[in-house]
């Protein structure tokens, strides 16, 4: 049994023309100690289908699904109060600024103290003990003093490591994370990629990377998923994908990669889904 099971999944958002399909009939399923990468370009709908299973997305959003089951439980019937027991605590969620979703009212430490109560239910001592450990773990220096420091106080990099602190605080069986090295430098980038998975390898939780980064995708995935304009293109393990894409779009993005330019301007996306008679449409 797959850890997460999402069968053609849809979510559409009103607008003044209509309903725009954000996430166009997507299926994907991903098992315990794998890592699936999910990547395209921004706009594509990778975080907003990452969003639509953490129940995460507004009201206004239109969610429908053949099927959306974590351990064979569905769910879309779960009851808010039962989603919230699932969130947070088997399925956790790295997202993509972590400055700006971090509260910036209250210390990084009463953050992470606040998941361990609600989902662990441990004290006021075993809650810093946990939370000191987590810092350590993800490697924060001095993680006695950093429970006190407010996230502005830290640096970009460190409050990524918090971030991944909270999302593993109780042990998830899924983790999420949704483009974890964005506005990061080269450096910070390694070292937060080595960290998901070495916790990936030592927990063997289920592991779903989203990104636009194909460079990250070899580095990190086990099996691979292409999407456009809220559809997928093409699903492989890493290996295949790399060495025979078969998708126009899958091509155009390893294409457009700066180690296989070929003259002197680097061939584009749309220049290849053009030449592939595509038109720029999925």
């Amino acid at each position: 049994m797959a850890l997460l099971d999402i069968q053609n999944l849809t979510v559409e958002f009103q607008t003044s023309n209509g309903w725009f399909k954000a996430v166009d009939g997507v299926s994907m399923a991903v098992n315990k100690g794998e890592v699936l990468a999910i990547v395209g370009e921004s706009g594509s709908g990778k975080s907003v289908a990452m969003l639509a299973v953490m129940g995460l997305l507004p009201w206004t959003a239109r969610i429908t699904a053949d099927k959306m089951e974590f351990e064979g439980l569905d769910i879309q019937k779960l009851s808010p109060a039962e989603r919230r027991k699932l969130i947070g605590k088997d399925v956790a969620m790295i997202f993509q600024e972590p400055v700006a979703s971090l509260n910036p009212c209250f210390t990084v430490g009463f953050q992470i103290e606040e998941v361990l109560q609600l989902h662990m239910g441990l004290g006021k001592a075993e809650r810093r003990a946990r939370a000191i450990e987590l810092f350590k773990l993800v490697g924060l220096p001095n993680p006695e003093d950093r429970l006190n420091h407010f996230p502005h106080q830290m640096s970009g990099g460190q409050c990524q490591r918090v971030m991944i602190a909270i999302a593993i605080a109780c042990n998830p069986k899924l983790l999420i994370a949704d483009e974890p090295t964005t506005a990061l430098d080269v450096t910070i980038q390694k070292q937060i990629l080595d960290l998901l998975m070495k916790l990936q390898l030592e927990t063997g939780m289920g592991l779903i990377m989203i990104t636009h980064d194909m460079a990250v995708v070899a580095e990190t995935a086990d099996r691979v998923i292409v999407q456009y304009k809220g559809r997928k293109m093409e699903e492989a393990d890493v290996l295949s994908l790399f060495e025979n894409p078969q998708n126009p779009y899958t091509k155009a993005l390893l294409s457009a990669l700066p180690e296989n330019a070929t003259g002197d301007r680097l061939t584009t996306v749309s220049d290849f889904l053009k030449a592939a008679d595509m038109g720029g449409a999925a």
